[in-house]
């Protein structure tokens, strides 16, 4: 139980920092007028447990802020991840 709370806690870090940095770098990239990265590239980092980590980057680069698909869908994806990862260490504490 512990090791896989220790992996979990890991990946959300690593995967949070990703995608920080991601939006760091499309910010970079949108002010140098060059090459994006994909917004679906961003959503599945999301999906995949960075949505903290966009949120955080929004807000500090000040960027895809005005999207509404960012503004109202990241915060839903990352309610979802929460309650996922509640009712997975709740069923892993009760089982």
């Amino acid at each position: 139980m512990k090791l896989l709370l220790t992996l979990l806690i890991a990946y959300l870090l690593l995967i949070n920092l990703d995608a920080f940095l991601l939006m760091r770098a499309d910010k970079r990239r949108a002010r140098q007028k060059r090459r994006r990265i994909p917004e679906a590239a961003l959503f599945l980092t999301a999906v995949l447990g960075g949505s903290p980590g966009i949120m955080l980057g929004m807000r500090v680069y000040r960027h895809k802020t005005l999207h509404t698909g960012f503004t109202v869908g990241m915060p839903l994806i990352c309610f979802f991840e929460c309650a996922a990862v509640a009712a997975a260490l709740l069923a892993a504490y009760l089982g």
